[in-house]
């Protein structure tokens, strides 16, 4: 069964504005056993409102008989630094002040949650990865870490992802912000602060990670003489509320924050030199009709990194599909290592 741990780091931790935190907490998860020669290490990177319960909102990857079959594999999956499932984040309490952060949380870029990410690492002796694997934030995340420690991973797969987050994902972002501000709550420092703006940033959200043709199969009514109340306006509160129940506005708000933040060619010369950096072999993963992270953003990074891998995911789930098809993704997963494979024994043939 899974493991669940805490990481404390205790030290000053410098984030990349120049601001600091007196150091934090990742509560992460653990699956399988490490071999003798700590070799066999998977770290997954998790999405936005996401946690370190990786085989439970990955399922079709995690688990006996499957691609990550943890007789196999070591499965390690972090809360990130910001977030709300045990990792430091603004509903905890400041060391320095005894009260919680609230609004006084420091902005996180994702450069700050990776180099977390690696303390971590280090303090569990991992001195390679087998696979980093990530989606949505996570694979933003996955990438910037890929090439801030270019000798730690042997491969990349990056799913439903891009190297910059782009204009349209930004607006989105910041519309749903908007929604947030309009709460009159917000202002104020207490738990549930922009609850009810949070609410309706999660139903805008549901029109990014779905599609057309998704919401016409699964939300349109079934007759002719509804006038009010839809099956698609109710779902739409459904999710709103949903998410509330488990989640705060400020991580939301953070995280988002976050994600606009991630320009891997920042201060690196534009993103063509810094994906030069990557020594992992890369799979790119995208899912056809996500319009969120648009398969041109993969394809993008796959033209780009020489030796590179590309799968494209039929859905009609848009970009949530990076979750639901994960048979899909598996075969893509299984068919990279055996590229690989292959690769090496077609060099071996021709130097003997």
């Amino acid at each position: 069964m899974p493991t669940n741990l805490t990481y404390h780091y205790n030290k000053e931790f410098v984030l990349e504005s120049g601001a600091t935190l007196p150091g934090f907490v990742l509560n992460y998860s653990t699956f399988g056993t490490l071999n003798s020669t700590r070799s066999n290490v998977i770290w997954v990177c998790h999405a936005l409102t996401g946690n370190s319960d990786f085989y439970e909102w990955w399922e079709g990857l995690f688990g006996a008989g499957k691609v990550y079959d943890p007789a196999e594999w070591f499965v390690i999956c972090a809360n990130t630094l910001g977030g709300c499932y045990g990792s430091t984040g603004p509903l905890s309490i400041n060391p320095e002040t005894q009260q919680p952060y609230y609004h006084t949380f420091p902005q996180l870029t994702n450069r700050d949650i990776v180099n977390s990410f690696d303390l971590l690492r280090q303090e569990l002796e991992l001195e390679q990865i087998h696979t980093l694997l990530g989606g949505s934030l996570g694979g933003q995340q996955a990438l910037e870490w890929a090439i801030q420690k270019p000798e730690l991973f042997q491969h990349l797969v990056h799913v439903a992802s891009n190297a910059r987050h782009s204009a349209w994902g930004i607006a989105f972002n910041e519309t749903q912000r908007m929604a947030i501000r309009q709460d009159q709550t917000w202002n104020t420092d207490t738990e549930t602060a922009g609850q009810e703006g949070l609410k309706t940033a999660r139903a805008i959200a549901m029109l990014s990670y779905r599609h057309y043709v998704c919401y016409e199969n699964t939300q349109q009514e079934p007759g002719n003489s509804i006038t009010d109340n839809y099956r698609a306006a109710t779902y739409q509160v459904y999710q709103g509320e949903k998410l509330a129940k488990r989640f705060n506005a400020y991580t939301y708000w953070l995280l988002s924050k976050a994600m606009d933040s991630h320009n891997v060619g920042r201060d690196r010369g534009g993103i063509q030199k810094a994906l030069a950096h990557l020594k992992a072999r890369c799979l790119f993963i995208g899912v056809e009709s996500d319009v969120l992270f648009p398969i041109e953003e993969q394809r993008f990074l796959h033209e780009h990194v020489p030796g590179s891998d590309f799968a494209a995911v039929k859905s009609c789930y848009g970009h949530d599909g990076f979750l639901v098809e994960t048979d899909q993704i598996s075969q893509a997963i299984i068919n990279f290592y055996k590229h690989e494979t292959a690769a090496v024994l077609n060099y071996e043939k021709q130097i003997c």
